[in-house]
Parts: structure tokens; sequence; C-alpha cells
């Protein structure tokens, strides 16, 4: 890919000028309050406040590779079926989803603890039997699903792997691990602060083993700062995709804030190092969390496209350049990244970031990748009708 392809397509000027922002923390927001600070109920005043954007290229094939369905109404963070199918419904087509792990939904209140997350491969897998109808055809909702397990627990985990697949009726594709360690103001906020040197440990190390031998992926939850130890993870296990989830986490707020250049440079060398080894794959997205900064949670109104675009192209360009189409996918991380903007926004944004690309291109990063990572051929194959 030729150097400055995305920043050429959305405008060098807006896209090195939010760059600056972030490298300089030039804007004043409040105190970093986690990644989903809004309540789903104001979340969705806030939506009522400005239309949703028309959906650009609708017949563009997408498979979203990241996204998590959690909690009921009466809760105060939630994510259901209905909510999906209404962001799914603004005109995007979106062959089929992979469901990731998240906030312990559906897990077993009883039995042997190591177990306990199968009932949340249980809960979708009944969520997502009949695909979803859409106007454009249908979607197939958690073709691929990355559940959650304690790698830590060793060789123990053979058997709890193989109850996960067996609950996934042939949909488990992946694990995901919280490994996202931070020592400062980001990690206190974390209610499950993983130790610090996690992916080093030897009984995590049996665990990725176990992970190999049942031919599952891992899903990679990190922040910038641990990059070398995740790259040294994925050396020791060539025949694990390791898919880093959300671009590597770069943190842009606290303490991060004020040493945004230090943080960027670490970022980059950090998925140079990465990119070194073929089994890595990348997330390009999670954007849209306060975590990386942008501090559209703030803002009257959710973001456009426009302004995701603007903002994220520099990000974007790293990551494109770093490990090509091929071994990135665009994600759009919902709901977490509904605190910055809607689903019709994210993937517009992600369309006129990609315009400047090739054909082959753009089917890499909005579907082909995807599909081989997690191992949706029969997606695949219908994205390439679609996309001729």
């Amino acid at each position: 890919m030729r150097r400055r392809t995305i920043l050429q397509g959305i405008g060098v000027l807006g896209a090195l000028g939010a760059t600056r922002a972030f490298a300089a923390g030039q804007i004043d927001r409040p105190p970093f309050a986690g990644n989903q600070p809004r309540p789903t109920q104001d979340l969705m005043g806030w939506y009522g406040t400005t239309a949703r954007e028309t959906a650009i290229e609708p017949a563009f094939p997408i498979v979203d590779p990241h996204h998590h369905l959690f909690n009921t109404a009466s809760d105060k963070l939630y994510y259901r079926m209905e909510d999906l199918a209404a962001d799914l419904s603004g005109g995007h087509r979106v062959l089929g989803t992979v469901y990731v792990e998240a906030y312990s939904a559906g897990w077993r209140k009883d039995g042997p603890e190591a177990y306990r997350s199968v009932g949340e491969v249980e809960r979708i897998v009944g969520l997502t039997e009949q695909p979803l109808p859409m106007s454009w055809g249908s979607s197939h909702i958690a073709a691929g699903i990355v559940s959650s397990v304690d790698l830590a627990a060793g060789d123990d985990i053979a058997p709890v792997l193989a109850a996960h697949k067996e609950a996934g009726v042939g949909r488990l594709r992946g694990v995901r691990h919280h490994t996202a360690y931070d020592s400062g103001s980001v990690g206190s906020l974390n209610k499950h602060q993983p130790s610090p040197q996690l992916m080093a440990e030897p009984k995590f190390r049996q665990g990725m083993a176990q992970l190999q031998r049942a031919g599952l992926s891992f899903d990679a939850w990190v922040y910038h700062t641990q990059l070398a130890d995740l790259a040294d993870l994925a050396a020791a296990f060539p025949e694990v995709d390791v898919v880093v989830n959300h671009m590597g986490g770069l943190i842009g707020v606290a303490e991060h804030r004020e040493q945004r250049e230090a943080a960027l440079k670490t970022w980059r060398q950090g998925l140079a190092e990465l990119a070194r080894h073929p089994n890595v794959k990348v997330k390009v997205g999670g954007m849209g969390m306060p975590v990386f900064g942008f501090g559209f949670e703030h803002a009257a109104k959710p973001a456009s496209s426009d302004d995701l675009a603007r903002a994220w192209a520099p990000l974007v360009e790293v990551c494109l350049e770093t490990f090509g189409t091929g071994r990135c996918m665009f994600e759009s991380n919902f709901p977490v990244d509904k605190q910055s903007a809607g689903y019709n926004e994210v993937w517009n944004a992600f369309k006129k970031l990609s315009a400047s690309l090739s054909a082959d291109e753009r089917r890499d990063v909005f579907y082909r990748t995807a599909c081989e990572v997690y191992r949706l051929p029969e997606l695949r194959r219908e994205g390439d009708a679609m996309a001729g």
C-alpha cells in the first residue's frame, strides 16, 4: 500500500491536525471514567439529538468481527439482540458477525467455576439459532464465537475448551482472556486487573499450548505498553492466530495524555514488532472507546463519519501500512464504541477511510481477513459474490 494513501483519501491537513491534537493533549476534558461512562438509556437520548446517516455503498459486503451482547433494559448498561438488530438495520450489508465475550453475560451461576463461562456460549447460540432477516437478505449473527476461558489455569483448561467447543455447536473460533494491564489511573478502573507479566507466566503459556492443540485463536486485549510482551507470546506460539483487539489499545487519557508523543512512538514500535510474526492479525477499530482520548463522548451530539475519519485516519494508516490489508480487519466494537458514534457512522467512516485502496484491499479489511482468521468460508464466498 502506498504511503499516505489513507491521509490523501480524507484530507491530509484535517487528519494531521487531529494527530497533533492527540499528541499534544490540547483538548480539555473531564477525567477518564471508563470506556462506557454514559448509561445506555442516557446514550439513547443522546442519539435522539441527531439523525442517523444514510449508509454509503450499501451493497458492499461487511463481516463485523467484534461485537458484544449483554444485560437487559433494567441494567445500567446493556446491548440486546434487538439493539444490535436496530443498528444493523441502518443499511450497511453486514453478512455476519463474530461475537466476542464480555461482562460475564450468561455465565452459569453455579457448578464448577472453571466451566461457568460455558453458559455465555450456550446463551449466544440460543439467541442466534436463526439468521437475522434484513431488507437485503439475512445476517448471520455470531457466525463465529470468541469465548472467555481462564488460560492461566494451564493444562487444566483442556476439558474446559472441549466443553466450550461442544456448546458452540461448530461456531467456536477462539478465546479471549483479559490481559490489559495498566499501573496507573486507567488500570485502577479495571474490575479484574491481571498481573503485569501474565502473558509470560508458565501457567498462562500452558494454557496457550492447550489453545493451540484445540485449534483455536487467541484474541488479545492489551494496552500499547504491553505490545512487546504480546509479540513475545506470539513468537512462542506461531501456530496460534493472535488477534490484536482494538489496534493494540493506544491509551490517550490520564497520565498518558500528557505524554502523547511517547505513547504514539511506543505504540508504533510495538505494532512493528508484532508484524514480524505472521500469525498476528489486527482488528482496526475500538477508537470510539474513551480510553483512546479523542473525546467524542463529551460532545453535544454523536460524532459524524467525517469527524471519525479525520480523527482516526493517522492511526488507521499506521495499522494498514504495518500489517497490510491481508492482516487487518475493520471492527465495530459495539456497543462500546457507541459512546462516540452510531453504527452507520462507524462503517461510513471506514468506507471513507478506505476509499483510495484497491478493490482487493477493501475486500480484505471489510470481510476477507475476518473470514480467514475466524474460518468463515461461507461468508467469504457470499462476500466475494456480492463484491464482484
